[in-house]
């Protein structure tokens, strides 16, 4: 993708990732509708998003990792749960050669939508 390009539309990000990024995000993008049936998709900050009121998870590829935004706050087991992946910010970051954590991610997506959604 181009510095330039501006996307309109999940489903145009996901042409412009790697394929192998692209297969984990269109998981990704299927248990956030399953999990959060409400939610409706956007493009946000140049990444796919979802949100209800107001924007409530941002997932994206990068070379070496997919991550995930804003970062959990309240859920004290899940937090625990997420330490391996939290960036210094609480983000989430998912390397691509290890196996993905989708449960972990729904329960995410979850917690997020109750937090911000």
């Amino acid at each position: 993708m181009t510095a330039q390009a501006k996307l309109t539309s999940i489903d145009a990000y996901l042409l412009s990732v790697t394929p192998e990024a692209r297969t984990i995000l269109v998981s990704i993008r299927e248990l956030i509708q399953r999990n959060v049936p409400d939610a409706l998709e956007t493009i946000s900050y140049q990444m796919p998003a979802f949100k209800r009121k107001r924007t409530f998870i941002y997932f994206a590829a990068f070379q070496q990792h997919i991550g995930i935004y804003p970062p959990v706050k309240h859920d004290e087991a899940l937090l625990k749960e997420l330490l391996p992946f939290r960036n210094a910010k609480g983000n989430l970051k998912f390397p691509l050669n290890q196996p993905i954590p989708y449960e972990l991610i729904g329960r995410v997506a979850t917690a997020l939508a109750q937090d911000y959604g």
